[in-house]
C-alpha cells in the first residue's frame, strides 16, 4: 500500500512523529509493516493514538519487526512473558524509567526496540520524554567526536535492579547482564553514529582512570539531556509509543501521584553495538 495511507505528522525536527490510518488490532501487511519500519527509522520514535488491542495483538505487532524479549528483572503478564506490566498507582514506591536510559542496555544484545501501550493514564501528567542520540552526538566537537570514538564502556544491571528491589523491601540476590559497549555506536540499519551511555546501566569506561571515566559520563549525561535534542509526549488512552533504542534515550515523568497510569509494554529483541 502507498505511504499515503498513512498520515504522518512530525512532531519535532529532530525526532517523533505520530502516525494517524492504521488500526493495530488488526493484522498488517507485510507492505504497511515495512512502511512502519522505514518511519522508525526516520523519526526514532513513532506514535499511535486510539488503538485499543489485546495482549496478543500487541505481541503480534511487536513480532513484525523482530523475536520479542523477556525482561531481565520485573514481573511479565500472566501467561504472557513477553509483556511487561507497566503500572502505578497511589500504592507505588517507585516507577520504572525514573532516569534517562536506554532500555536495558546492560544486555549483551540490548533491545532494538520498546512498543509501549497506556490504556488508563492520569487527567494531567504522566508524559515521557524522548531524546535523539543521533542529535546529541552530532552537536559535539569534532575534537569530543574523536576523544569519545573507540572508547568501550561497562553497563551493569545489578547496581540498578538491586536498588529498585531494596525501594520494595526486597533483597534481590540474582544475577543481572552485564556487558561492554562502545561508548557511540553506529545504527546497523541507518549508518548513522549515537551516544550510547545512559545513568542507569553505564558505570564506568574501560581504560580510564575512574576519575577520568565518570567525568566523561557525567558531561555526555548532562549533554544528552539538553532540550533542544528532545521531545515530550502526552499520553492519552490508547496510546501507543514505539522507540528505537538504538539510538533514544527516554525518561518517565511521575508527577500525577496518586493518580494511575497503566498499561504494557513488549520489547523487540537487538543485537550487539558496534
Amino acid at each position: 500500500m502507498p505511504i499515503e495511507t498513512f498520515k504522518v505528522r512530525p512532531i519535532t525536527p529532530v525526532l517523533g512523529a505520530e502516525v494517524h490510518g492504521v488500526d493495530l488490532s488488526k493484522p498488517l501487511s507485510g507492505c504497511r509493516s515495512d512502511e512502519l519500519r522505514g518511519m522508525l527509522m526516520d523519526y526514532q520514535v513513532i506514535f499511535f493514538r486510539d488503538q485499543n488491542v489485546s495482549l496478543e495483538q500487541l505481541k503480534r505487532f511487536g513480532r513484525l519487526f523482530g523475536e520479542l524479549e523477556v525482561h531481565p528483572y520485573a514481573s511479565s503478564q500472566n501467561g504472557h512473558p513477553e509483556v511487561l506490566p507497566i503500572h502505578a498507582d497511589a500504592k507505588s514506591k517507585q516507577v520504572a524509567g525514573e532516569r534517562w536510559h536506554s532500555d536495558v542496555s546492560c544486555d549483551a544484545e540490548p533491545p532494538m526496540g520498546s512498543i509501549l501501550h497506556l490504556h488508563t493514564v492520569p487527567e494531567v501528567g504522566g508524559d515521557t520524554l524522548f531524546s535523539s542520540m543521533y542529535a546529541a552526538y552530532d552537536a559535539l566537537s569534532e575534537k569530543m567526536k574523536q576523544y569519545l570514538d573507540g572508547l568501550i564502556a561497562v553497563h551493569d544491571g545489578g547496581p540498578n535492579y538491586r536498588r529498585r528491589a531494596a525501594i520494595e523491601g526486597l533483597d534481590d540476590k540474582r544475577d543481572f547482564p552485564r556487558a561492554e559497549h562502545p561508548v557511540v555506536r553506529t545504527h546497523p540499519v541507518t549508518g548513522r553514529k549515537a551516544i550510547f551511555v545512559n545513568p542507569v546501566f553505564t558505570t564506568a569506561i574501560r581504560g580510564l582512570p575512574e576519575n577520568e571515566g565518570d567525568a566523561t559520563l557525567q558531561f555526555l549525561y548532562n549533554h544528552n539531556s539538553q532540550p533542544q535534542f528532545q521531545l515530550r509526549f502526552r499520553w492519552q488512552e490508547n496510546s501507543i509509543a514505539f522507540w528505537d533504542n538504538r539510538c533514544v534515550q527516554h525518561i518517565a515523568m511521575w508527577d500525577y501521584y496518586p493518580q494511575v497510569r497503566s498499561g504494557n509494554r513488549v520489547t523487540v529483541k537487538g543485537d550487539k553495538p558496534y
